[in-house]
């Protein structure tokens, strides 16, 4: 029973992230980054095949050193997700990854010395088709802007940003995104409000070195939510201190609950009080876990009692509330002769969960073969 968004979004152009489109009204792509030595190469892959699990759709490795390099040539060849390859300074390994199959290259054209450097990465992305992305942070402004403002400001994240934009300009570049992040909420929400004013490539979000898994995903979700609610924002990535897979999952929540994006099952469940008739928590926690294979857009509302139960079922996909010792059960919002018993909820509900995701994943491919 999802519904449209009603949030217009910023017109940008187009690139394409390996088979990833970004800009232009494509699908806001969640990504996120190993955090494995890029020289382990078996952790890299084992850790990069876990976040596509769960949905992760870009992956960012970063690759300082020309050993890297040669490391993500092997990672290269044992994955399939879109990968990034986060490189500073040198241009050489810029050269190198694109060579062994990089598809983008997160590199601040400023930052790796003489024009003629520039040039020959900007040109080798030309011939490789591979995109780039400018990504400048709050913690490492250039030193004549940290003078010149004295602290960050949105006015000196843009200011940074525009100048790399320029770079790329000079040399008739337009396949880039940008992405002008920081740590603190409003600095970041108030740079990328003024970038979007002056650029039409692709924005890419993230609210920087956010924290640990529970205050970084408050962080994230406050200001990457201002954004999105604006239009703002093309790709996001949730930088969390915390299992990449954590910030996935994070950024699916994030576009699920601003109707962008539906991804996986939606809960809807109480926070629970003494009304309730089974352990809603514990049920819904449960259910979260053995579920989350499920990509199938969904919702399902998990109630204690009856005071809020059948409204919430009622607009369901699938719906349950609480009574004492067997609870009322809802599908597509009607209410079912059967009831659960309370004892066994978790194991009752997955089965019918997964149901209904079959059930709804071959209407859709009926509807597709209908429209084709």
């Amino acid at each position: 029973m999802f519904s449209e968004s009603p949030i217009k979004r910023r017109k940008s152009t187009r690139i394409n992230v390996g088979n990833v489109p970004i800009g232009d009204g494509a699908p806001i792509a969640v990504q996120s980054m190993t955090n494995t030595h890029t020289t382990d190469v078996a952790a890299t892959v084992a850790q990069i095949n876990r976040i596509v699990a769960v949905g992760g759709e870009i992956v960012r490795v970063s690759v300082p050193t020309m050993d890297a390099a040669e490391a993500f040539k092997l990672i290269r060849e044992q994955v399939n997700v879109p990968l990034i390859a986060d490189i500073h300074f040198d241009y050489r390994i810029a050269l190198k990854v694109a060579e062994y199959g990089v598809d983008c290259l997160r590199i601040n054209p400023g930052n790796i010395g003489s024009m003629e450097r520039v040039r020959s990465v900007v040109d080798c992305a030309r011939d490789k088709n591979i995109p780039i992305r400018i990504g400048v942070n709050g913690g490492s402004l250039e030193k004549e802007l940290q003078e010149k403002y004295g602290e960050p400001t949105p006015e000196a994240l843009v200011e940074s940003a525009m100048r790399h934009v320029d770079i790329l300009d000079k040399l008739n570049f337009d396949q880039f995104k940008v992405s002008v992040k920081a740590s603190d909420v409003f600095l970041a929400v108030g740079a990328y409000r003024e970038l979007a004013k002056k650029i039409d490539q692709p924005l890419h979000l993230g609210i920087t070195e956010a924290g640990g898994f529970r205050s970084g995903a408050v962080k994230s979700s406050v200001g990457l939510g201002m954004l999105l609610a604006e239009g703002i924002g093309d790709t996001i990535r949730i930088s969390l201190a915390a299992d990449p897979i954590e910030e996935i999952k994070v950024g699916f929540d994030i576009l699920k609950s601003l109707r962008i994006r539906s991804r996986g099952i939606n809960f809807i469940a109480c926070p629970s009080c003494s009304r309730q008739e089974f352990d809603v928590i514990a049920t819904v926690n449960a259910l979260e876990q053995r579920v989350e294979d499920i990509l199938t857009p969904m919702d399902v509302s998990i109630i204690g009692c009856v005071v809020n139960g059948p409204g919430e079922a009622e607009v369901s996909d699938l719906g349950l509330t609480g009574a004492r010792n067997m609870s009322g059960f809802y599908l597509d919002g009607q209410r079912q002769k059967e009831r659960l018993a309370n004892n066994d909820l978790v194991d009752q509900l997955e089965k019918r969960i997964r149901a209904k995701a079959s059930q709804l994943d071959a209407s859709r491919k009926i509807d597709v073969k209908q429209v084709g």
